[in-house]
């Protein structure tokens, strides 16, 4: 049970059975060492208690555990289909040009071909050409600070969807 200054969409988290926290906390981050570390400190007084968490979460997240991570994430370019948190996340490539779509998909394959692994950013707000730019970029790092990088992009995906999580069954306060 949770403290009555707890927000109502986090107190509902918090009540949550364990095996429905643990399928939604995994809706949030493929990984399940992450989600069970989440699960384990519930319940949760704050917004910013469970953030810090999933932050300390992720740093923790060994080399296999960030790999299970970035699996449940599809190409930037090529959301999932019938997943509108993929489709919203990735937005800014809905409207992108062929052209620049087409640069993506190449993008993508030679960031796979280098490191192994999708291409993970935090897509939320960006435009195409953001995200292009930065798959450029991110090309000429080493394995070792691109994978730096992704725990970074993965933690600010992990806090938009969390955010989501505990705010999306929010009911309407009465009048």
């Amino acid at each position: 049970m949770t403290s009555a200054s707890t927000p109502q969409g986090l107190a509902r988290f918090n009540d949550l059975e364990e095996s429905a926290a643990l399928a939604a906390l995994h809706e949030v981050c493929a990984s399940t060492a992450w989600a069970r570390r989440l699960l384990a400190g519930r319940p949760y007084t704050t917004a910013g208690d469970l953030y810090a968490a999933a932050d300390a979460a992720t740093s923790a997240l060994t080399a296999a555990d960030l790999d299970e991570a970035m699996a449940g994430h599809p190409p930037i370019g090529r959301p999932r289909t019938g997943d509108p948190a993929s489709m919203r996340e990735q937005s800014g490539m809905a409207s992108a040009s062929d052209r620049l779509k087409a640069e993506m998909v190449e993008l993508n394959l030679a960031y796979q071909e280098k490191f192994g692994h999708v291409f993970l950013i935090c897509a939320t707000g960006r435009t195409g050409e953001q995200m292009r730019d930065a798959a450029r970029e991110r090309l000429g790092n080493t394995p070792e600070r691109e994978r730096e990088t992704v725990r970074t992009e993965l933690g600010r995906i992990n806090r938009i969807r969390l955010a989501r999580l505990v705010e999306a069954d929010r009911q309407p306060r009465p009048l």
